[in-house]
């Protein structure tokens, strides 16, 4: 099943730039560890699920925590399509992320259980990653 909004108010966007690292979504809030992006870029919708399906495998009984969502339309247009048709029709949905941003987190299990499960995930994502560890009493 593909992640994507129930409703949009504009069905196609720009592509647009990412600046600069995140401000929100910095920390590991709901697991134990974290898988934080250390680039900027679009994650799929797709590329989200496989995470999640491998992260979920490895995991086993602990739980698996998505901190991204893809709201952002990417269009294309059919190949072989002359110049001047217009704007393509939607294609996948995306989510935008920038350097900083905790993608996945996961709880409920032991240090070497989580590296593999973040290791099977970050081989999913087009972006280089790093582990996290929650940083309790701050």
């Amino acid at each position: 099943m593909s992640l994507m909004p129930k409703r949009v108010l504009w069905r196609k966007h720009q592509r647009g730039v990412i600046r600069g690292p995140a401000t929100r979504g910095r920390t590991v809030a709901f697991g134990d560890w974290g898988l934080q992006s250390l680039e900027p870029g679009w994650i799929t919708a797709a590329q989200l699920e496989a995470g999640r399906v491998a992260g979920q495998r490895a995991a086993g009984t602990g739980r698996i925590y998505i901190r991204v969502f893809p709201h952002k339309p990417v269009t294309s247009t059919p190949e072989e399509t002359r110049m001047g048709t217009g704007k393509g029709e939607v294609d996948y949905w995306c989510a935008t992320v920038r350097p900083g941003t905790v993608l996945f987190e996961v709880g409920g299990v032991t240090e070497a259980v989580a590296r593999l499960a973040m290791n099977r995930i970050s081989h999913k994502l087009p972006l280089k990653t790093k582990l996290l560890a929650r940083r309790h009493g701050v």
